[in-house]
């Protein structure tokens, strides 16, 4: 009787150092399989019009109508938004009136001055020359007698002081005619010319722009006026833009620069309409890094196709860039490969083992990878312990999840 008990002992023995020896670990496990795999470069950004036009009030008014609203299209030359424009028609008229009388100014500096002055100081010359001519003649006479004796020394004298005063009022008179204004007085005209031209340039554009018309079919997305309100001078009247095809802005970490080019396709989703994606691709890459906030990041563009006009500029949008994509790629999920000494490997389940093998892999998406060689489509691979053990090469399993 003692030798069976013993014997029992010893075998309830064996038999627990034998289960303490095999531990059995539960785990998940999947298939290798083939799928179409994208590397992508997720980030968040902001629609804007690429093409846009925006008013501004050209001075302090008030808003005579608004004849547009916010979400209509309007054409070409439509007339949106319409100021109270007596002000700017007065500062015109004034403004033209100022111009005519410096015009005239200098066409009147410029011929010698007014037609009555030009024909007063022809006169007078005309009358000045012939007293010239009759002085000469005068005194050619006078020193003819005085060879014959028959003039004294001072009449001679006095027929040559006329003659002189006869020659200065001639100059005086060709000068009044020829030059009568200076340098500075002609430049002091020119320059009033100019500056009542450039007020009258001024003040049409000022009329100009109390009227805002849109210069190119598109939606009005932005009118913060109402008829009858005040607006000062640069306060925003009505924005437009053709939302047929829109920008997004947006920005990428340092690290994920390198990874970027010109063209590649990006896919926009706004969170208030769900499950609608809008395609682009990727117009302008970073050129330089700046920091935003913590991080070092670099800014892009791309160019979204929106022919139904749903996205609005200034709205954030998640913007996925496609870096790279390969169609019917080898994958297998990110956990399953793991990182020992610079190597990958996943572990292959065969016979409640998990065996150790080294793979080469490709790209990786959020949640798949692309292995490039050493497992073979369909081998099934352990994904991770249900107790959160590591897993170990040789680890006795059994697989309690696919």
């Amino acid at each position: 009787m003692v030798v069976v008990v013993a014997l029992v002992v010893a075998a309830l023995l064996l038999f627990t150092g034998i289960n303490r020896r095999r531990v059995i670990t539960p785990v998940r496990a999947e298939k290798v399989v083939r799928q179409e795999i994208a590397s992508v470069i997720s980030t968040n950004g902001k629609i804007e019009p690429i093409n846009s036009f925006e008013a501004h009030a050209p001075a302090p008014a008030t808003v005579n109508k608004v004849l547009v609203a916010e979400g209509d299209h309007v054409k070409v030359g439509q007339l949106l938004v319409k100021l109270d424009d007596a002000e700017a028609r007065s500062q015109a008229a004034r403004a033209l009136a100022q111009l005519r009388s410096a015009e005239a100014a200098l066409s009147g500096i410029k011929a010698g001055g007014t037609q009555e002055e030009l024909l007063t100081s022809r006169a007078d010359l005309t009358k000045a020359q012939a007293e010239r001519d009759e002085a000469q003649r005068n005194l050619q006479a006078i020193q003819k007698l005085r060879q014959n004796g028959a003039a004294s020394p001072a009449e001679v004298e006095a027929a040559q002081n006329r003659q002189k005063k006869a020659d200065a009022d001639v100059q005086l008179l060709q000068a009044k005619v020829n030059g009568r204004f200076s340098s500075p007085e002609v430049a002091k005209v020119e320059a009033s010319a100019a500056e009542a031209r450039a007020a009258y340039t001024a003040a049409q554009e000022l009329l100009h722009h109390s009227n805002v018309t849109a210069p190119f079919a598109g939606t009005v997305y932005q009118l913060p006026v109402k008829p009858g309100s005040y607006v000062n001078g640069g306060d925003l009247l009505v924005q437009v833009a053709n939302l047929e095809k829109v920008r997004v802005r947006a920005f990428v970490d340092e690290p994920e620069i390198g990874r970027l080019a010109k063209g590649q396709k990006v896919e926009i989703k706004w969170d208030a309409i769900p499950g609608r994606t809008w395609e682009g691709s990727l117009t302008r890459v970073p050129t330089s890094v700046t920091m935003v906030g913590t991080r070092t990041v670099g800014e892009i563009t791309s160019e979204i196709d929106n022919s139904d006009r749903k996205l609005l500029p200034n709205v954030n949008v998640n913007v996925s860039i496609i870096s790279a994509r390969h169609d019917n790629a080898l994958t297998v999920s990110r956990e399953a490969v793991h990182d020992v000494d610079g190597k990958r490997y996943v572990y292959k389940i065969e016979d409640e083992k998990i065996l150790a093998q080294e793979v080469q892999t490709g790209l990786s998406s959020l949640t798949r990878v692309e292995v490039l060689k050493g497992i073979p489509e369909g081998a099934v691979i352990a994904l991770g312990a249900i107790n959160a053990q590591p897993l170990r090469n040789g680890m006795d399993i059994k697989v309690v999840e696919r």
